[in-house]
């Protein structure tokens, strides 16, 4: 597995990547009307594009396919952090978001957040994140249940 920093060329792939991770990996925890707001298929690729060039933004790739992606600003904040659905648990999100922590940690930034899925809120807690409360996401006007998480690793 290679993890490399993102191209503009990406942008479509990650999407499919995103809508299909999203129906399949967290259909165990939303229900079809929630991930269908929450992942709608018809997502703004110039929106998309702009932010993961604006933020750190790495992706994972495997015999030239892209199999996860994450992206984090510049203050910490880790925005999306997706794994093909083909390619769970075999690291690739440890991977990815120890890169993006090491390299926020080189500029000085030492508190990671994130809005975590039902479905991701294990993985995060299991990498030194915690709950700092329940929030409840409303998107394309349906609700969606997600925590707003922390961690504060040593300097």
């Amino acid at each position: 597995m290679d993890i490399r920093k993102y191209k503009s060329e990406d942008c479509v792939e990650i999407a499919k990547l995103f809508y299909n991770t999203v129906h399949e990996i967290n259909a165990k925890d939303y229900t079809r009307q929630q991930l269908d707001a929450w992942a709608t298929g018809n997502i703004d690729m110039h929106a998309w594009d702009k932010s993961f060039l604006e933020h750190n933004t790495l992706v994972a790739e495997e015999n030239n396919v892209v199999v996860g992606f994450g992206d984090m600003d510049d203050s910490g904040y880790l925005d999306r952090l997706f794994i093909h659905k083909d390619y769970q648990d075999k690291g690739i999100a440890t991977a990815i978001i120890t890169k993006l922590e090491r390299q926020a940690a080189t500029h000085d930034v030492f508190v990671f957040t994130t809005h975590a899925s039902i479905t991701a809120k294990p993985f995060f807690e299991k990498h030194g994140y915690h709950v700092v409360r329940e929030n409840k996401a409303i998107r394309n006007g349906v609700e969606l249940t997600n925590f707003i998480m922390e961690k504060h690793p040593a300097k």
